[in-house]
């Protein structure tokens, strides 16, 4: 289990107020936010469309934070020097959208960057078996992939443990994306997580200095 010291709270922008975006990053960072998470949707591997290189190149203008930047999108390998080149500081693939993965993180790390595998709930983590020496971060998605507000996954605690057993000779983030408050926050930091991905519990709330600190001192 991770010490409340360990674990990283990264806000989504997705579930955050975009007409007043660099106020609303402003506060997430001022709240304690350890990274902006960004999910970058193509309306093809996911329906949803929300922005591309362009918009973390802006967003990477508003804060000194880690930008993670989750493709949830097809072909991502060709659109890997484009996220590079707009500030990303970790880049995340799916590995459902991935043929070549192994080619694809390693052109991340190639560029100095954190390389991250995505895996939707019904993807099973021993996929990651072959290529494990190239992963930095496995994101594991607590919800169905596509949009904010949905409701945690419960099966998804089992598979941080998963993961982490996995990783056991390899040290990695075990980040969960999708679903987190405070009460699931506690299930999967006990699993093994130690970055949690947070969206409209934190722009949703009042007060994000709060909420970010109750997600990160969560226990069971």
């Amino acid at each position: 289990m991770n010490s409340s010291a360990n674990i990283k709270v990264a806000p989504s922008v997705l579930a955050a107020d975009w007409g007043s975006l660099e106020n609303e990053i402003s506060k997430a960072e001022q709240g304690g936010a350890d990274l902006i998470h960004l999910d970058v949707m193509d309306g093809h591997f996911v329906p949803p469309i929300t922005f591309g290189a362009s918009f973390v190149k802006t967003i990477r203008k508003l804060t000194k934070l880690p930008l993670d930047v989750h493709l949830m999108i097809e072909k991502p390998d060709l659109h890997i020097d484009s996220f590079v080149e707009a500030g990303a500081d970790i880049i995340t693939v799916h590995q459902e959208a991935c043929p070549h993965l192994h080619r694809a993180l390693q052109s991340i790390k190639e560029k100095g960057l954190k390389a991250g595998v995505a895996l939707n709930p019904s993807t099973p983590v021993s996929f990651l078996r072959p290529v494990t020496e190239l992963i930095d971060l496995v994101c594991l998605m607590t919800v169905n992939p596509g949009w904010g507000g949905q409701s945690f996954i419960e099966t998804s605690v089992e598979k941080v443990a998963e993961t982490k057993k996995l990783f056991t000779n390899h040290s990695i983030d075990i980040e969960v994306d999708g679903g987190i408050t405070p009460k699931t926050a506690a299930k999967v930091i006990q699993a093994g997580a130690n970055i949690l991905v947070a969206g409209t519990a934190v722009f949703g709330s009042g007060d994000y200095q709060a909420t970010i600190s109750a997600i990160r001192s969560s226990k069971t």
